[in-house]
């Protein structure tokens, strides 16, 4: 059921308002059609128990019974044929008159008949209410049985559809549903429109963006929220500017030192010991550059621009070529995407990097997939456990913990290029390849 069942808050409310109308005119159909049901019943009973009482003492006295206007008749046999009881609550409802009135009988048997135009009982009825009295009536066969054997009869019309109420009833809840759903409906649109908006404008929010307020209109409660949520934005962004500020402060003084440092080991006369000093500066800059980087992702100052991709990976694969790396890529068709070209290109070394520092080597290529492209990086090291092909890309984890000059880095490598691709409405997964080694995977939206 939830299945079909709407999500959006408009519809949810106007389908239970719509139900719960439902719901209460059935009931009130029920009820209305039981008490028309009752009343009828009454008014044939009624009359109905007072000419049999009349006939029964008419009987007793020794008189003849009379036409009666052609509703009662004195028969030696019942003409309802046994075992047929058309209408059993009348048989009822007549007996228990009977017995009030101090009228013992027998059996008591009815029966239905279609009415015919030339029925004596139609003869003093408006011609203009035979024809309805034909389509919603039929002839009802009342046989009374005294106790000396003989049978009054007795009939009547008796309606066998209640149609003409069953209209009415369904035009009230016409009216019922345009006078109460037409102002709901409206409650209601006034109610998700703002939502609606608020949703749009927290869906396109992004850090740095110029965005204009959500308008604040609708009910009280609704127009709170959306002024929560301007406030919100403005303080999130007034923290994320000061946090660019802070973090351009960290990234000055920081370097300011470094700088010092690397032209005072410039007067080192060891060899060995200035190589040394000069490569650990350089991993502190390395270092500095990764964890300002992650800080700033969310709000880049490089703009996404139509790049072939395959030229940017190319490119990348070049400059490792140059350092002397065993990096090889495998060719592909241009193909062009929009995207951050100097972060994409961060986030595909980063990765190369990984796989020549750990698996020696790294093979590099594009495979298009349905509505997607991949970039894999495979390489032929040891891989991962299966256990922590995710963990490798939390912030500050490493699977090799002596952070030597071999293996250096602080593991933001993993975690840097993950968030780059994420920014960019992708993901990166890492597997272990049958044939040894690890493959990471960029998977871009094509």
């Amino acid at each position: 059921m939830t299945r079909f069942w709407p999500r959006r808050l408009a519809t949810q409310l106007g389908l239970l308002i719509v139900l719960a109308l439902f719901v209460a005119q059935a009931i009130n159909f029920t009820l209305l059609l039981r008490e028309r049901r009752q009343f009828a019943l009454e008014q044939i009973t009624g009359p109905a128990a007072t000419r049999f009482i009349d006939a029964s003492e008419r009987l007793s006295a020794g008189k003849p019974i009379t036409a009666d206007r052609g509703r009662v008749r004195l028969m030696s046999v019942s003409p309802v044929r046994r075992g047929i009881m058309a209408e059993p609550e009348v048989a009822r409802a007549l007996r228990g008159a009977l017995t009030d009135a101090g009228l013992r009988v027998g059996r008591i048997d009815t029966a239905l008949r279609p009415l015919r135009r030339d029925d004596p009982m139609l003869r003093r009825v408006p011609p203009q209410r035979i024809e309805r009295i034909l389509r919603d009536a039929d002839e009802l066969v009342i046989a009374v049985q005294l106790l000396d054997g003989r049978w009054l009869i007795q009939r009547m019309p008796w309606g066998h559809t209640d149609s003409g109420l069953i209209w009415r009833l369904v035009g009230q809840t016409a009216i019922l549903f345009v006078v109460v759903l037409i102002p709901v409906l409206l409650a209601i649109r006034r109610i998700a429109r703002p939502l609606r908006d608020l949703t749009l404008a927290a869906e396109r929010f992004g850090p740095g963006d110029a965005a204009e307020p959500v308008p604040v209109r609708g009910p009280e409660d609704v127009a709170a929220l959306v002024t929560a949520f301007n406030g919100l934005r403005c303080r999130v962004t007034a923290m994320l500017d000061e946090k660019d500020k802070m973090l351009g402060a960290i990234g000055h003084d920081l370097r300011t030192p470094l700088a010092a440092l690397r032209v005072r080991i410039e007067s080192v006369e060891d060899d060995a010991d200035r190589n040394k000093m000069a490569d650990t500066i350089a991993e502190m800059n390395r270092t500095l550059d990764d964890i300002l980087s992650l800080a700033r992702l969310g709000r880049p100052s490089e703009l996404p621009t139509d790049v072939d991709l395959s030229a940017l990976v190319d490119a990348v694969v070049e400059d490792f070529r140059d350092l002397g790396d065993d990096v090889e890529f495998v060719e592909a068709e241009r193909l062009t995407m929009r995207l951050r070209p100097s972060l994409m290109r961060r986030a595909v070394r980063n990765l190369i990097e990984n796989a020549v520092k750990y698996g020696r080597s790294a093979v590099v290529r594009i495979d298009r997939l349905p509505g997607a492209t991949a970039i894999v990086v495979a390489d032929g090291g040891p891989g991962i456990p299966a256990d922590r092909l995710e963990h490798v890309f939390d912030p500050f984890t490493r699977l090799e913990t002596s952070r030597n000059r071999e293996t250096g880095g602080i593991g933001l490598g993993l975690a840097l290029s993950r968030a780059i691709v994420r920014e960019a409405g992708g993901d990166i997964v890492l597997t272990n390849r049958p044939e040894g080694g690890l493959a990471a995977t960029i998977t871009l939206p094509a």
